[in-house]
């Protein structure tokens, strides 16, 4: 079943600018939009997500979405957004790149269902046989440089520095435009609120090159409520790729969102239809401290983006800091999640031989593990007794006890003093 793209991405909180005449242009029946993706990394983050959502939508109100990666845009920067001047990457760099954004794209839209089927294409297969002459006279000759300086984008980097590279770079994403327009009957352009000013050089192009007609639907940039960058961790960017960003601190990225933030997330980023979230809505009022829109959000994009089977993982890893959990439960844990989950607190490296020399619990959780978990065997004992120390989520309640059990991946031991103190204890 088809839904209205306009009505949906309006509900969702998800227009900021739209020019007139599109839903007039959608109406008239199946067209194509694109959006443009930077590769300059091997990974989208999930910044990327609002991008591929409005696809998404645009997909399943029976139009063909197109998504083009920038293997020439990525070779010149973008001043959107931006304080300082891009790193140029390699041709090499940038079509493995490529490679990596294509498999991740392909988890969010259908690239083989019929006439509206998702299409890739790269910009770097018109740009590599175009001339910077037919450049300057085809292209450039249609856009004043009153109106290229008179972009947010320019003005904000007049006075720190911009080069001339960056300064041309809506003069290119505008002829992506262009060239879609004549070669894949692209008519609608989409992306971010910083984008707007480099989507409507586009239609402008269109307009004065061959008298066509081009719309554009920009997306609101997400801010959360207590004013830090979306996306963003201490460690840095969350991705999408498993390798540089654990399923287990994507699915906590989401499930710590804030109550204010919650609510606009449900509605960008899950396909949940307007029922189903009134519905969530109702029950996180009743029960806030339940986090019943955390989860539902965190459990269906960690679903997506990664598999069911890496939500039950990280759901599991949750378990083992926040809530009850078994030493089963620990066991089942892959080697990257036991470190992910397990990053921040203290470590320490011992060898087999003094795991094996040390006579009794005591010395191991002391003297062995050099004073990180007990610094004395006196306190070591006395927490013991009381019941206050675990091995790999086993309670431990003789002092003089043998290290018993298995290690876990056969090299760690994860000691716990109390409710919250770990340590993970590495055997080489």
């Amino acid at each position: 079943m088809t839904t209205n793209f306009v009505e949906e991405l309006r509900w969702r909180g998800m227009i900021h600018d739209m020019m007139p005449g599109v839903e007039d242009e959608l109406s008239k029946g199946m067209t194509s939009a694109y959006i443009g993706f930077d590769p300059t990394a091997d990974s989208l983050h999930i910044g990327s997500l609002v991008q591929i959502m409005t696809l998404v939508h645009f997909q399943k109100a029976g139009h063909k979405p197109i998504a083009l990666v920038g293997g020439a845009t990525g070779m010149v920067g973008d001043p959107s957004g931006k304080s300082a001047e891009r790193n140029l990457l390699s041709e090499e760099v940038l079509n493995y790149n490529l490679e990596c954004v294509k498999t991740q794209l392909g988890k969010f839209l259908d690239f083989d269902c019929g006439a509206n089927s998702a299409e890739m294409v790269n910009n770097y297969d018109w740009f590599k046989e175009l001339n910077f002459l037919d450049f300057i006279r085809d292209v450039g000759k249609h856009i004043t440089v009153s109106y290229m300086m008179a972009k947010d984008s320019v003005q904000s980097r007049l006075e720190t520095g911009l080069s001339f590279t960056e300064f041309s770079y809506q003069l290119v994403q505008g002829y992506d435009f262009f060239w879609l327009y004549e070669n894949k009957n692209c008519k609608l352009q989409l992306g971010g609120s910083d984008q707007w000013g480099n989507i409507v050089t586009g239609t402008e192009l269109i307009r004065r090159k061959c008298g066509g007609e081009a719309y554009a639907v920009t997306t609101p940039l997400i801010k959360k409520a207590d004013g830090t960058k979306f996306g963003k961790t201490e460690e840095g960017n969350v991705w999408l790729d498993a390798e540089k960003t654990t399923p287990y601190k994507f699915y906590q990225y989401w499930i710590n969102a804030s109550d204010e933030d919650v609510k606009n997330y449900i509605r960008i980023f899950t396909l949940f239809d307007k029922d189903k979230i009134t519905e969530l809505e109702q029950q996180h009022e009743e029960a806030p401290h339940l986090r019943i829109l955390q989860k539902a959000l965190a459990d269906d994009i960690t679903t997506r983006v990664h598999s069911k089977a890496d939500l039950e993982m990280a759901i599991k890893a949750s378990g083992i800091l926040f809530g009850k959990s078994t030493h089963e439960d620990l066991a089942g844990l892959d080697e990257k999640t036991i470190l992910s989950v397990f990053e921040g607190v203290p470590q320490v490296t011992i060898t087999k031989a003094a795991l094996e020399s040390c006579e009794n619990i005591t010395d191991f959780v002391s003297e062995v593990t050099n004073g990180i978990v007990f610094p004395s065997k006196g306190e070591a004992r006395r927490m013991i007794k009381g019941g206050g120390v675990s091995i790999n989520k086993e309670k431990i309640d003789d002092p003089n006890g043998t290290l018993q059990g298995n290690l876990l991946k056969d090299k760690y031991l994860l000691v716990q003093k109390g409710k919250k103190n770990y340590y993970l204890v590495t055997v080489e």
